[in-house]
């Protein structure tokens, strides 16, 4: 097992004359030698298929790509460029951690305080005593598999596509313990449809809840493109389901690198921030470490990702100023070759600041 980090959490200021990307992302000059790497993104066979990358410097796009067309099932294809919404999978996760973090700062909900979960409402259930902190950290002990290949038992699949598709929260909430809560890192979309079925009880639901997303992230950081999807239950699918221009999702990581501000107002506290940044569970396969609903690499860049499924990723890079998003397709058997790819992006990067 990787031993986890010791990191301090890190941010950077928006530099003086730079404006805020609310309406446009300003340009700055291209770098060659990164742009020779973002392109490998578009060229490798072992990344499959790559539509988009952004990379932001100092509050500016410096390097940006898009390849493909998104197919319909009523219309024809539509080339992939910056107009194109696409899909976050569980990158949403990291949005979800941020609407969790506005409500904290409200002094509506404490991480430390058990998590309002009506199935868990029986003192004598051996779920009562979850915290909403071992929610936000995976590490909540219930018995739910996260594996995207059905060839066997997969609560995922079930619960995006199958039984738990209408009532995602509800799905995984009436799961077993498997594991003592706080004990055993297992990484799990439903667990954080639990915590968004938590943000909508102090919200509301459906509509209600999608006009806070939009009155407290989407509106005030300009992500104008950004869609998100509900059950019928009308709980926020926040696991999977956000659509943005890759320019959007790139608006959402520079809030983070700024910690929570974003010109001059202040959208969610550093301190919630913070824990992104922190990591508490170690991924021994992949080499990589856990947070609140935001993976940290541990690499001498500071960098930290909202991640999703077949390697999307908005990473945050604080000793470097930057903001790198790319969005394709790649497996999961892949996914090394990605963040090597990444490292690369960022070392070029590094290089040619020095």
């Amino acid at each position: 097992m990787p031993e986890i980090p010791n990191v301090l959490p890190a941010y950077r200021p928006q530099p003086d004359g730079v404006a805020w990307p609310t309406t446009s992302w300003p340009t700055g000059p291209a770098i060659p030698a990164v742009d020779a790497v973002v392109s490998e993104a578009f060229d490798l066979d072992e990344l499959a298929t790559t539509n988009a990358v952004v990379v932001i410097h100092g509050g500016r796009v410096i390097a940006e790509r898009y390849f493909g067309a998104k197919e319909y099932f009523d219309r024809p294809a539509e080339p992939i460029d910056e107009t194109s919404p696409l899909i976050s999978w569980s990158m949403a996760k990291s949005m979800t951690h941020f609407l969790v973090g506005t409500l904290v700062d409200q002094g509506r909900l404490d991480p430390d305080a058990r998590a309002n979960v009506p199935e868990w409402a029986d003192p004598s259930d051996p779920r009562h005593e979850i915290r909403l902190r071992d929610l936000l950290a995976m590490r909540d002990g219930l018995d739910y598999v996260e594996d995207y290949v059905d060839d066997g038992v997969s609560h995922v699949i079930d619960m995006l596509f199958g039984a738990g598709k209408d009532d995602v929260a509800g799905y995984t909430a009436a799961r077993p313990l498997q594991h003592v809560p706080d004990t055993v890192f297992n990484y799990s979309s439903g667990t954080t449809n639990i915590i968004s079925r938590i943000v909508a009880e102090e919200v509301g639901y459906g509509a209600d809840f999608d006009a806070y997303f939009h009155r407290s992230l989407l509106d005030p950081v300009g992500m104008t493109s950004a869609y998100a999807t509900y059950d019928a239950t009308g709980v926020f699918v926040g696991s999977s389901y956000v659509h943005a221009t890759a320019r959007d999702f790139a608006k959402f990581g520079l809030l983070y690198l700024r910690g929570g501000e974003w010109d001059g107002h202040r959208l969610v506290s550093q301190s919630w921030t913070d824990t992104a940044q922190v990591p508490l569970s170690a991924d021994e396969e992949a080499g990589t470490f856990y947070s609140w609903q935001w993976w940290v690499t541990g690499d001498e860049f500071g960098t930290y990702w909202a991640s999703g499924y077949d390697g999307q990723m908005i990473s945050v890079v604080p000793a470097l100023d930057a903001v790198l998003v790319r969005l394709g397709r790649t497996g999961a058997d892949h996914y090394a070759d990605l963040r090597a790819w990444r490292h690369r992006v960022l070392t070029a990067l590094a290089e040619n600041l020095a």
